[in-house]
């Protein structure tokens, strides 16, 4: 059985984002860590529990195991993870567009609806929300389209002083900060000038619309930006 809380589906999910990393799903640190450890540190579970969640969706062919026991997906594992990412970010919409949801609350909701909604019923809230290109976090919902583009961001965090950049997506992995961003009105499309950047200090300062933005190394590292 699945582990509790978490479904076949919210697996293949965070698999998806670990195979096509981008910041917040980039491991730290010298060598990448056993993509069990990874899976379990992104869903707070056990590596005990990742491991066995492997080995089921290994068993049911949605991924496979390299030579250094990594987690690939197939092509049927894949096909499932992108359709739950688009199903995803989708309802987000709904709730943001339809609903009057905050960006935040959206997030949260989405995940507890995903299992709600089949196929025909997210097609068809996607036609009636007139096809939006992109979840309220800046996240394509073609997932081709998010891997493609993910060659022209880069994370906040590894921008010097004097950056000029336009904020794209943001991190969706940890809700603190998500809260925080919408807190403090850094979104998608906002304009920024990096005023100071400081990694061993853990503080970057920004300017926005006028005014300064203090922002830690680990949400700096969760803003993914298209420098100008």
């Amino acid at each position: 059985m699945p582990a509790p809380g978490h479904s076949i589906d919210e697996y293949l999910e965070t698999i998806y984002f670990l195979a096509f990393p981008i910041g917040e799903y980039t491991p730290h640190g010298a060598g990448s860590p056993p993509l069990a450890s990874r899976v379990a540190e992104m869903l707070h579970v056990s590596r005990a529990s990742a491991g066995e969640m492997l080995k089921r969706l290994q068993a049911e062919g949605l991924i496979e195991r390299g030579a250094r026991k990594e987690a690939l997906l197939t092509a049927s594992g894949r096909e499932r993870a992108e359709r739950v990412v688009r199903k995803h970010r989708i309802i987000e919409r709904l709730l943001t567009d339809f609903m009057g949801y905050t960006g935040y609350e959206a997030h949260e909701r989405a995940d507890e609806l995903g299992d709600t909604f089949d196929d025909d019923m997210v097609a068809r809230m996607h036609e009636k929300l007139g096809h939006p290109d992109r979840c309220p976090h800046g996240w394509p919902v073609d997932p081709d389209v998010e891997q493609a583009e993910n060659a022209e961001l880069a994370p906040l965090a590894t921008l010097s002083s004097g950056a000029h950049a336009t904020i794209v997506r943001l991190a969706e992995h940890d809700g603190d900060l998500l809260h925080w961003f919408y807190d403090q009105q850094l979104v998608p499309g906002t304009e920024l000038v990096v005023e100071s950047a400081d990694s061993a200090a853990d503080q970057f300062v920004v300017r926005v619309d006028g005014g300064t933005r203090a922002v830690s190394e680990k949400a700096a590292a969760g803003l993914f930006v298209r420098p100008a």
